[in-house]
């Protein structure tokens, strides 16, 4: 089982060195330090371990240290920055494996981005050596990229002519779409196996400044000072301990404190109900910080982002995801409303910052997503997003027979309209209603207010609303008929169904880039027996089929 939980007393390959307001993570890869066996991690190459590391400490720099203005990631190693995701690793890997390896890597790298652009906690790339294909891809994801100066030390994209496949982590998006180099530059670039060096990376804009050995770890010092100037950071507020999540995994079900799983492995389906809170609430910032990583919203989108990722990598089987909620709405709507009232805070817009990346990760997911709205649910404000990122939505009209609770409501809140934005930097209900901004905003004069089936049907909100004699048979029939679709179409359909409107950096890399690496990565050329993952490091010549499709 891959795990996903760690934290820095636990690296292999990563270590953290604080100077506030700068902090430097160095990358020292453990040769023998792999998520599997079979493979060596030389020359600073990375397997999903790595990656899982870096994910974590993105996400403690920003909750445990907002004195953290600047971050420099840059190499322990001797002329060796990165040399990208590990061959070996992926020519041993299973085809799942290295889509979902690519997309994690992706979504770890946009939390840079993220970082950057949002919390103010702006990275830099301090490039000491030899960074060659998710090695420069690193680099690419940080706001600015220093390379030394020493006839030796290159940057690359060598995938395509040394491996036969593409730049996972995004490097062809970023290259044109954020570097703006020059099309015919990075061809060039892109089919050159030994890379680039000197001036020239400078001149075509591949990286921001050359500087020669002796002088290079002072400029990149003095870069990061210089962003962290600029930095809104606070500077006297105390972090919150991002504390290991208390998670119990059986054969058929995983308890966290507040997501239930069940798994029906028969009809490979997972049930997923997340609990609201039952105690009161913090209604200011002193609260929320004596509760840290214990604040509902924090804690539940920490189950939820380590389950979608326990789900992707470890039950690949498990198709359909049938999601549901538990407990009392308005507990929800408080919670939100002081996210809305104390948005200005640091911490708090961590928070909400999070709960975005978490609900990308969940649109990202390879899996149909089918959200069940029943009495007793509490899909309100933030919840309400699992209803509007599902692929199908049902939605009981009235109560079962027998039943004592309320029937099932639906809830919208401030937090719907602006502040969970999805991939395509568009809300999921604008996503939903595109170019219709009228629906959106006849859903946002029922802020606060109660939705029944009737109500969210006719608002654009649910699927369908099946009353209690239809409801079990439709139910089951579609889930069941969904579990029966071939995973493959699914995916693709799904993909391309969930995001509408325009583009984006982010959805041209997950939309474009991961779809061709699926394909990519079943292609002989790739992973034949004579393909080029195959052979690399044997000093075989790889044998292509010649053919273009």
């Amino acid at each position: 089982m891959i795990e996903f939980n760690t934290e820095p007393k636990k690296y292999k390959h990563w270590s953290l060195e604080i100077n506030p307001p700068v902090a430097i993570l160095k990358l020292r890869v453990k040769e023998d330090g792999g998520i599997k066996p079979g493979y060596k991690l030389k020359m600073n190459s990375y397997d999903l371990g790595v990656d899982i590391e870096l994910h974590d400490v993105v996400q403690r720099l920003r909750f445990e240290h907002p004195e953290v203005r600047s971050v420099i990631i840059t190499s322990s190693l001797e002329r060796v920055f990165c040399s990208g995701a590990n061959i070996t690793m992926l020519g041993l890997s299973s085809h799942e494996h290295k889509v979902n390896f690519c997309k994690f890597t992706n979504e770890t790298r946009n939390a840079i981005e993220d970082a950057t652009k949002y919390s103010d906690q702006i990275y830099i790339t301090a490039i000491n050596g030899v960074a060659a294909g998710g090695g420069y891809e690193l680099a690419l994801s940080t706001e600015y990229i220093i390379l030394v100066d020493d006839n030796s030390s290159a940057i690359s994209l060598p995938e395509v002519p040394l491996l036969a496949v593409l730049p996972g982590t995004g490097g062809l998006t970023r290259v044109v779409d954020k570097r703006n180099v020059r099309r015919d530059y990075a061809d060039y670039f892109c089919t050159l196996t030994e890379g680039i060096r000197g001036q020239r990376t400078v001149n075509w804009n591949l990286v921001d400044q050359l500087v020669s050995r002796s002088k290079f770890e002072e400029t990149v010092q003095k870069k990061a000072l210089d962003y962290a100037k600029k930095s809104k950071r606070p500077k006297n507020e105390k972090g919150i301990k991002l504390t290991p999540l208390k998670r119990n995994i059986y054969k058929d079900r995983i308890l966290y404190e507040n997501i239930v799983v069940e798994f029906d492995r028969k009809k490979r389906i997972v049930n997923i109900t997340i609990k609201a809170p039952s105690e009161n609430l913090p209604s200011g910032t002193k609260g929320i910080l004596e509760l840290g990583a214990k604040f509902w919203t924090l804690a539940m989108a920490r189950e939820l982002d380590d389950l979608i990722m326990h789900l992707s990598f470890n039950e690949p089987e498990l198709g359909t995801w049938v999601i549901r909620t538990r407990g009392d709405a308005d507990k929800i709507l408080e919670l939100d409303q002081t996210l809305i009232n104390l948005r200005d805070n640091w911490l708090v817009r961590e928070i909400v910052l999070n709960l975005k990346r978490v609900f990308k990760r969940l649109d990202l997911v390879s899996r149909s997503l089918m959200v069940l709205i029943e009495p007793g649910s509490c899909f309100t404000g933030t919840l309400l997003e699992l209803v509007l990122a599902a692929d199908r939505s049902y939605m009981l009209e009235g109560n079962f027979e027998d039943c004592d609770n309320l029937p099932a409501m639906l809830r919208p809140t401030e937090m719907n309209f602006g502040s969970l934005p999805m991939c395509n930097d568009l809300t999921r209900l604008q996503t939903r209603f595109l170019n219709n901004p009228e629906k959106v905003k006849n859903i946002e004069e029922q802020v606060g207010k109660n939705l029944d089936a009737v109500k969210a049907d006719k608002l654009g909100l649910v699927t369908f609303i099946p009353d209690d004699i239809d409801w079990q048979d439709e139910v089951r029939i579609s889930i069941e008929e969904r579990a029966s679709f071939s995973p493959d179409a699914l995916t693709g359909m799904e993909a391309s169904l969930r995001f509408a409107g325009p583009e984006t950096l982010e959805t041209k890399i997950f939309g474009r880039l991961t779809a061709w690496q699926n394909w990519i990565f079943q292609r002989p050329n790739a992973v034949g027996e004579e393909g080029a993952l195959k052979l690399y490091g044997t000093g075989k010549k790889s044998t292509y089929d010649k053919k273009r499709v």
